[in-house]
């Protein structure tokens, strides 16, 4: 059993890897193709890969768990079009990813409006710490927020509002068929959006489709899956710590690929969220359990 968590620990590490490697999938495809559009197409043809995996529980579901876990899905479409959109305008993908990493941290308080559930006491510990962290990623000599900031803390809100519906009406269902049909809707709602608002390109380079490729079947399609297979053997704390690389694989791939270049005060701020999401994760008590 001890070996299996071992194993299921390396595929959660690989996993924040591969979502990493995600942003820069995205970042690549959208210069060339309408960003909405990605979206739409990318979650699309992933639910479709991951749906061999779900027929049979697909026919046993019941129908109105089905439609509502479709429904739940439309915020996971919404806060993904919200962040590509962020990605479109934003220079700086590290402090976006940390941003975004904040979303578990709104969990308590979306729950908080909606069900009236009060947060633990180190939440109000963790809070503090985040809100000067993003407050150092906009000090540059000033006070400078920029617009792409703005939209990462809007889909990192709407995240955390589709992860309390999620866990409130979805509960009936496999993990993988749920996946499954929220992606759809996710793909759906992007290429509506997209056949309304965007242009379609009249070429496409093939060096898009080739960051396309990898964007929905690596950095989704088998995201997902490896991430189902780690948690199934590991403690849902510890998996979740881990899941905090993401963001610290994101600024090191943004600062190799792209050159970003990180400030004291960026670092800071990056250090300080990473910090109150520990902080938050291990409820203050930084202990970690080592196999005999």
């Amino acid at each position: 059993m001890l070996n299996s968590e071992r194993k299921a620990t390396l595929v959660l590490v690989a996993t924040t890897m591969i979502a990493a490697l995600g942003w820069i999938f995205s970042k690549e495809t959208i210069q060339g193709l309408p960003p909405f559009g990605f979206i739409g197409l990318r979650f699309t043809i992933a639910s479709i890969c991951l749906l061999p995996l779900c027929i049979r529980p697909l026919l046993a579901a019941n129908v109105k768990d089905v439609l509502s876990a479709s429904g739940v899905g439309l915020l996971i479409g919404s806060a993904v079009m919200t962040w590509i959109y962020a990605i479109s305008i934003s220079d700086t993908l590290g402090e976006g990813a940390f941003i975004m990493s904040l979303s578990m941290l709104f969990v308590p308080i979306v729950a908080w409006a909606l069900f009236r559930q009060r947060p633990q006491r180190i939440f109000w510990v963790s809070l503090p710490i985040a809100v000067l962290g993003l407050a150092c990623l906009s000090l540059a000599g000033g006070w400078q927020q920029s617009a792409s900031q703005f939209w990462f803390l809007v889909a990192a809100l709407i995240l955390a509002l589709h992860f309390n519906l999620n866990s409130k009406y979805s509960q009936r269902l496999p993990v993988l068929l749920l996946t499954c049909l929220q992606l759809f809707t996710a793909g759906c709602l992007g290429l509506i959006v997209s056949f309304c608002l965007e242009s379609r390109p009249t070429e496409v380079d093939s060096s898009i489709w080739v960051w396309f490729a990898l964007s929905t079947l690596l950095a989704t399609s088998l995201r997902y899956v490896m991430q189902t297979m780690g948690q199934k053997f590991v403690q849902a704390g510890n998996a979740a710590l881990i899941m905090i690389l993401e963001p610290v694989w994101t600024v090191m791939l943004s600062v190799f690929w792209y050159g970003e270049v990180l400030t004291a005060n960026k670092l800071v701020g990056c250090a300080l969220i990473l910090f109150s999401l520990i902080v938050y994760r291990t409820g203050g008590k930084f202990r970690f359990r080592v196999g005999r």
